[in-house]
């Protein structure tokens, strides 16, 4: 975190395919000569992404308020370096994500923000099999189940939900009826919807240190999506959630965890107008959480202790 939020920004680079952001190597240290793409190996890299991205920031903050723990360190920043291009440095506030160097990556150009080829009906398949569980007839690494444990699976549901992130596990937005502005409109993926084979999962990554773990990236959801429009297809198949998110949604003291985590990210604090600038958000991720609570207790499910997380 103060990598990213003091580092010197010490050389450039693009991202093949994503021309919206940019790969920087930072250094607390001044001047590095050596080879950037071995710094990134060290940890030493981040992803300066678009203004609009910012949401970003705070869903980092919830992540870790929650106890989730699965997405990468993120902050917000003003950049000043004259490596970078003007856009960069016209004293806007942007979002820096930490680079991780051990995300395995498909191979497929086209499908490079994957871990694992994954379809709708592959993934409803794998919630099934419980993989990893002690319950599961199935290992994890053998089919139908990959390397990642099922209770994975209720951490991503549950974060996604809250956030309205719906490019993950329904891009197509076959969970409700996205407005004709809606990338997945525009693109005409929600035409699939009809079709539950042609339907991907995206972003679902893991490190190559921890398999069994998923990361969560590109997190800026949509801050005030309407109540009457959350997408409950997220919540497909998931039998149990984790327990300490549960217990702090429960506890009605979330919106102020949120504002004291999200407090120590000055520059988000002060662009966003302090507490009054950012309440509308925090209310609207505790409310989603209370119906969330509500749809556990309708459907009787289960909460799942941390230590088998």
């Amino acid at each position: 975190m103060k990598l990213l939020t003091n580092g010197t920004v010490v050389s450039k680079d693009r991202i093949p395919g994503h021309g919206q952001i940019l790969r920087v190597t930072l250094s607390n240290q001044g001047v590095l000569s050596h080879d950037p793409s071995s710094l990134c190996l060290d940890g030493l890299c981040g992803l300066i992404k678009r203004t609009t991205d910012l949401y970003e920031v705070l869903a980092f903050h919830l992540d870790r308020v929650l106890g989730l723990h699965r997405s990468l360190p993120v902050v917000a920043r003003k950049f000043s370096s004259h490596l970078l291009p003007y856009k960069y440095t016209d004293g806007a506030t942007r979002p820096i994500v930490w680079w991780a160097p051990d995300i395995q990556h498909l191979n497929d150009s086209n499908n490079d923000q994957n871990s694992f080829a994954l379809g709708w009906q592959q993934y409803q398949d794998l919630l099934r099999q419980r993989c990893g569980m002690k319950d599961s007839g199935t290992s994890l690494g053998k089919a139908p189940c990959l390397t990642v444990l099922h209770s994975e699976w209720a951490k991503l549901a549950l974060f996604d939900f809250l956030l309205q992130v719906h490019d993950r596990l329904d891009r197509y937005c076959c969970g409700f009826q996205p407005d004709p502005s809606e990338p997945c409109v525009q693109e005409m993926l929600h035409e699939k919807c009809g079709n539950p084979t042609e339907l991907l999962l995206v972003h679902i990554l893991i490190r190559k240190t921890k398999p069994s773990h998923l990361v969560f990236i590109d997190n800026a959801g949509r801050p005030l999506h309407p109540d009457a429009k959350l997408n409950f297809r997220m919540l497909e198949g998931i039998d149990g959630f984790p327990a300490t998110a549960l217990t702090i949604l429960k506890s009605g003291c979330l919106q102020n965890l949120l504002l004291q985590s999200l407090y120590v990210d000055e520059e988000f604090w002060e662009t966003h107008g302090g507490e009054k600038g950012v309440q509308d958000w925090v209310q609207a991720i505790d409310r989603r959480g209370q119906i969330l609570l509500q749809y556990i207790q309708e459907r009787n499910l289960t909460a799942v202790e941390d230590s088998t997380l």
